[in-house]
């Protein structure tokens, strides 16, 4: 099953000098070898976001993310695992676990109901 992780910063932790965070790298690389990451990447800043709406038809574009919130995306994965069990363990192993949160969401692929 695949799941998109969302890679999140929490801007109020401040991490201890050594709190044992893995090594991105080290993650994608262990995750890339073992066929489980897709494809990832960062994001730009919330600042660079745009929000696209259609209402009555016309296009709404607003400068901004869609949610206020003061956590900030700041990159995904997509994940292929066996489970939402091994999605966690997965998860808990990317630094920005330990740093920020990661939330993961199973895709719904087309013409499953």
């Amino acid at each position: 099953m695949k799941y998109l992780m969302l890679v999140c910063v929490d801007p109020d932790f401040t991490p201890g000098e050594d709190d044992g965070k893995p090594d991105v790298d080290d993650w994608a690389g262990e995750m890339d070898g073992k066929g489980i990451r897709l494809m990832g990447d960062r994001t730009r800043p919330s600042s660079a976001a745009t929000t696209v709406r259609v209402r009555n038809r016309e296009v709404l574009v607003t400068d901004g993310p869609f949610t206020e919130t003061k956590d900030v995306i700041a990159g995904f994965d997509v994940l292929e695992c066996e489970d939402l069990d091994q999605a966690i363990e997965v998860a808990s192993k990317h630094p920005m676990a330990w740093a920020g949160a990661i939330e993961l969401r199973p895709v719904w692929p087309w013409g499953d109901e």
